[in-house]
C-alpha cells in the first residue's frame, strides 16, 4: 500500500470518527507539500468544514491531532487555512523504499484477458511521401500513449491506416512514369519512399508551371488548374485505378512496395512497431456498404443527383457528403470502412485516433455517424488531437519539398550525438562500436524526449540544438543520470556491497524526497493515462533524475562509512536507475548502461 493510500484512509477514519459522516477514501487526494512549508503530504480538509460545523484551521488540527494518535505512518502536522501539512515518521520511509524494491513491474498494473481493449491509431502516412518531422510527433505519442496504457492495465493493439489510394498517389505515379522512368530504389541506391517522394514533388512542379503558362494566356486560376492537362492526365489515372484497369495497378502495387520497405526502414530506427496495419485500398468499399446500409435504415438520406449525405443539424452540425453523385467515396466514408473492419477484427472498449489538431472537426462528425451506424464505441471514440509541430524557420509544406524528412532529422540527431558526448569527454574509454551504439541511443532519445516533453495538445518549435544536451529537460540529462547511476551500482557489486540493513535509518531530507518522488510514480502513470499526455511521463522522470543529482552531490554512497547508511543509499540508486528505465520505456527511450 503507498503512503498516499495510507494517509488517504487514515484521513477517511479521522472524518468518520471526529465528525460522524461517511468519507470515501478515494476522495482524499494528498499532495506532496509545498517546498516552503513544513510536511510531506498535504490534505485539503475544507470538505469538511460544514459537516463539522468549525472554522478550517481548527478542523486541520484536529484531523492532525487524530493521525498522530491513531496511525504510526504520521509523526506530526501543521495547518496552514484550511490545508493540513502531514510529516511522515522518517523511519517510515524505509518501509515505503522496501514496497517499491519489492513489488515487481513496479508503476505497471496487471493486465488480464479481462482487460479493456483500446485500439490506438497512429502513424497514417500517405504513400506519394516519407515520413518528416511532423509524421514523427505523430508516431512517438501514439507509441508512447500505447505503452503508457499498457502500464495502466489496458489491453492494447496499435494500429496504423496506410492511406495508398486517391488523387496525391496517382500524382506521384504519373511523375514516375514521365520524368523516372529507368530510376528503382536499387539503381539510385535510395529509400523506395524517398524516390517517390521526390517524384511527389516534381509533379507539383510541373503542375504549377503548366497552370502559371495558361493563366498567362488568360485564364483564371480556378480555370487553369482545372484546365491543366497534367491534373487531367492524373484524374484520368485514378479513374482507371477505380476500374481496376491492370496496367494502373501493377505500377501502383510497385511503387507502394517501394514504399512500404522504406516506411519499415524508418519505424525500425523509431523503435515502434504495429499490432495491425490497414490499407485504404482495402477499406473503402467497406466504408460504401456500410454508408448504404444506413441508408437503407434511413438513418442517412440521397439527394437528387444521387449523392448519399447525414443530416447532423440537430447535433448543432451540418449536413455531411458520404458519396458523391457518381458513387465514389470521400474519406469519411473510408474511415467509416476501417472502422467497420476493426470492430470485425476486434472486440474494442474503446478508440484512440492520433490525429492533428486541424481534424478536430472531421472526428467529432466521425464519432457521430460511428454511433449512427451501431458500432457501440462510436460516440466515445477519443480522438487524441495534437497541435502542430515547426522548425525554428516556420511550418513545413511537403509538395514544395520544404518538409524536415525523418530520416534525415535521425541521422544528424545521431551524428550530433555522437559529437556532444565525445566533445564533452563522456566516451572515454570507448570503442569506436560502442560510441556509434551510444549515440544512436542518446541521439535518439534526445529527439523523442524533445518532441514528447510538451504538452501534446499546444503547438511546439522543434529545435534540434536544444534537444542534444547534456544539461536542462533533455533527454540525454536523463540519460546520463541513469548510466551515472548505473556505473556507481556495478562498482558497489564488484565490491559485494549490502543493499539491505537499512530498516531502523532516519532518512535525511533529500534522500526523504527522492523516496516520495519514486513513490509517487504509479499515480504519476495513472494520470497520464486518464489524461492522455506522455508529457506527465516525460517531465516526472526529468524531476526524479534532478532529485537524484541533487541527492548524489549531497549524500556519499560507496564512500558512506555506516554500512546502514551506504545500504539505504544504494537501495534507492537501484530503484532511482530502474525508475528511470521504466518511465523512459514508456517513452519509447532506451537508456545506455555506460556513457
Amino acid at each position: 500500500m503507498s503512503i498516499d493510500t495510507i494517509i488517504a484512509e487514515a484521513v477517511s477514519r479521522a472524518v468518520t470518527a471526529l465528525y460522524g459522516v461517511e468519507c470515501d477514501a478515494s476522495s482524499v487526494v494528498p499532495q506532496p507539500t509545498r517546498k516552503e512549508f513544513e510536511g510531506n503530504l498535504t490534505v485539503v480538509v475544507f470538505p469538511w468544514v460544514k459537516a463539522a460545523r468549525k472554522a478550517p484551521e481548527q478542523v486541520g488540527r484536529e484531523i492532525g491531532d487524530y493521525l498522530v494518535l491513531n496511525e504510526p505512518a504520521v509523526k506530526s502536522f501543521n495547518v496552514v487555512k484550511g490545508f493540513l501539512n502531514i510529516v511522515i515518521e522518517p523511519t517510515y520511509w524505509c518501509k515505503v523504499l522496501d514496497r517499491i524494491a519489492d513489488t515487481a513491474d513496479y508503476g505497471r498494473r496487471e493486465v488480464t484477458d479481462h482487460s479493456p481493449l483500446v485500439m490506438v491509431e497512429y502513424s497514417s502516412p500517405n504513400t506519394n511521401k516519407p515520413l518528416h518531422l511532423g509524421h514523427l510527433r505523430n508516431i512517438l505519442l501514439g507509441y508512447s500513449l500505447s505503452e503508457i496504457l499498457k502500464a495502466c492495465g489496458n489491453r492494447v493493439v496499435k494500429t496504423n491506416i496506410v492511406n495508398d489510394r486517391g488523387i496525391h498517389i496517382c500524382k506521384s505515379m504519373l511523375a514516375w512514369l514521365k520524368w523516372h522512368k529507368d530510376q528503382t530504389p536499387e539503381s539510385l541506391g535510395v529509400k523506395g519512399d524517398h524516390l517517390i517522394g521526390d517524384c511527389y514533388v516534381d509533379f507539383d512542379k510541373h503542375y504549377k508551371a503548366e497552370v502559371k503558362e495558361l493563366m498567362d494566356k488568360g485564364m483564371t486560376q480556378e480555370e487553369a488548374e482545372a484546365a491543366s492537362p497534367l491534373m487531367l492526365e492524373a484524374r484520368e489515372m485514378l479513374r482507371r485505378w477505380e476500374q481496376k484497369d491492370p496496367e494502373v495497378r501493377k505500377l501502383w502495387a510497385m511503387m507502394n512496395e517501394w514504399v512500404y520497405a522504406g516506411f519499415d526502414q524508418t519505424y525500425a530506427r523509431m523503435g515502434v512497431d504495429f499490432d495491425k496495419i490497414y490499407y485504404e485500398s482495402e477499406t473503402y468499399l467497406e466504408g460504401k456498404e456500410k454508408v448504404l446500409e444506413g441508408l437503407e435504415k434511413g438513418v442517412l438520406y440521397r439527394r437528387e443527383d444521387g449523392s448519399v449525405w447525414a443530416d447532423l443539424t440537430a447535433d448543432g452540425l451540418d449536413h455531411k457528403l458520404l458519396l458523391r453523385s457518381d458513387g465514389t467515396s470521400v474519406y469519411m466514408t473510408q474511415d467509416i470502412g476501417t472502422a467497420k473492419l476493426r470492430f470485425r477484427d476486434y472486440p474494442i472498449d474503446k478508440m484512440i485516433y492520433v490525429v492533428g489538431n486541424e481534424q478536430n472537426y472531421h472526428f467529432q462528425v466521425l464519432a457521430l455517424l460511428l454511433d449512427r451506424l451501431g458500432f457501440k464505441w462510436g460516440k466515445d471514440l477519443m480522438h487524441f488531437s495534437y497541435g502542430m509541430v515547426e522548425l525554428p524557420e516556420g511550418r513545413m509544406k511537403s509538395r514544395e519539398g520544404t518538409v524536415v524528412d525523418a530520416d534525415d532529422l535521425m541521422a544528424e540527431m545521431v551524428s550530433g550525438a555522437r559529437e556532444v558526448a565525445v566533445s564533452a569527454g563522456k566516451t572515454e574509454g570507448l570503442s569506436d562500436k560502442e560510441i556509434d551504439d551510444i549515440a544512436e541511443i542518446v541521439g535518439m532519445g534526445a529527439l523523442k524526449y524533445f518532441l514528447l516533453k510538451v504538452d501534446p495538445r499546444k503547438n511546439m518549435t522543434f529545435n534540434p540544438k536544444e534537444s542534444i544536451d547534456f544539461n536542462g529537460n533533455t533527454g540525454p540529462f536523463i540519460q546520463y543520470t541513469y548510466a551515472r547511476i548505473r556505473s556507481v551500482l556495478r562498482r558497489a557489486e564488484a565490491d559485494g556491497a549490502d543493499f539491505k540493513g537499512y530498516d531502523s535509518v532516519e532518512p535525511n531530507e533529500k534522500e526523504i524526497n527522492l523516496i516520495q518522488r519514486l513513490a509517487s510514480y504509479q499515480s504519476v502513470v495513472d494520470e497520464a493515462g486518464r489524461s492522455y499526455s506522455p508529457a506527465l511521463i516525460a517531465n516526472y522522470v526529468y524531476d526524479l533524475a534532478k532529485d537524484y543529482n541533487t541527492f548524489y552531490h549531497d549524500c556519499p554512497v560507496l564512500r558512506e562509512s555506516d554500512p546502514r547508511l551506504r545500504a539505504l543509499r544504494l537501495t534507492l540508486s537501484a530503484q532511482t536507475a530502474r525508475v528511470i528505465a521504466s518511465s523512459m520505456a514508456l517513452l519509447g527511450i532506451k537508456v545506455p548502461e555506460r556513457m
